[in-house]
């Protein structure tokens, strides 16, 4: 009885196992790398001291309980629009797929055209577009809906891709096996394209999540009270410009890890690979 052929990975695939003087190079190149980095974080908190970056009266305002409650009020304002225009996305990137791959031609070229377009045009445009043409027109927008739509309609291009991937994934044959049987279009992309391809795709979908909470950070533009808008206040408030910003690119790192190690046990628990 022949032993089980190993599974290889993807990086077996591309690469060869090193020998013992490449892995004495890749050590000694990761050596000479992290004592680089060392240098540049020592230097970089030399210049800050030098400059005075580092005073006491820099930093006090984070022993204050009401810096952390204006901040946790701009989170819950990013937050809100995160996951509002991630819902947005989601449906309107879904219908946006379903579009493309009907068979309709008029239809599958519209959807086309809207997808590469919001793929395209850089969110920020978009808030522009919204903060200065509907207020030409009489129209008023609450600032909220003036941040979250551009980014619901940026992300919904990416994720039109992410479902049409995940379309893709699925074997062809259960789709002419479907249609064999009797099964419309229509009922083959409902009942066995779509439930695969959204399992498929569920840990891309949540990675996306980082893109929209990094597009939030231009609520200034329409004065939208965000973490980042928040944190602007406390700045002018404190004059602690590198200590704000530093403590404010943590938590955004912080919420951004998260999403991303929410994306990877996703990833582990359906056993779907990332599509990008």
């Amino acid at each position: 009885m022949s032993s089980p052929t190993p599974t290889l990975s993807m990086r077996d695939a591309l690469y060869e196992t090193p020998g013992p003087r490449t892995r004495r190079r890749v050590r000694i190149g990761t050596a000479i790398t992290a004592v680089v980095v060392l240098l540049g974080i020592a230097a970089v908190v030399r210049q800050f001291y030098v400059t005075g970056q580092l005073a006491p009266r820099y930093w006090s305002l984070f022993l204050q309980w009401t810096t952390w409650r204006f901040l946790g009020q701009g989170l819950l304002g990013t937050v809100s629009v995160a996951l509002t225009a991630g819902a947005i996305s989601l449906v309107l990137g879904l219908l946006l797929m379903l579009g493309r791959t009907s068979g309709v031609r008029p239809l599958a070229a519209l959807c086309r055209v809207v997808t590469d377009f919001f793929r395209g045009v850089p969110s920020l445009l978009l808030i522009y577009f919204l903060f200065f043409v509907p207020a030409q027109l009489g129209v008023k927008m609450p600032p909220f809906w003036m941040l979250t739509l551009p980014v619901a309609l940026a992300a919904a291009g990416v994720l039109a891709e992410v479902f049409r991937a995940g379309v893709n994934a699925v074997p062809k044959g259960q789709v002419e096996a479907a249609l064999s049987i009797g099964l419309s279009p229509a009922q083959t992309m409902r009942k066995i394209v779509l439930p695969q391809a959204v399992r498929y795709v569920i840990p891309s979908l949540i990675a996306q999540l980082v893109v929209v909470v990094k597009d939030t950070t231009v609520a200034y533009v329409v004065s939208f009270p965000d973490l980042m808008q928040n944190a602007r206040v406390l700045i002018t408030s404190y004059d602690a410009l590198v200590s704000m910003y530093l403590v404010i690119a943590l938590v955004y790192i912080l919420i951004n890890f998260a999403i991303n190690k929410a994306a990877v046990y996703v990833s582990r628990r359906t056993g779907a690979k990332i599509i990008r």
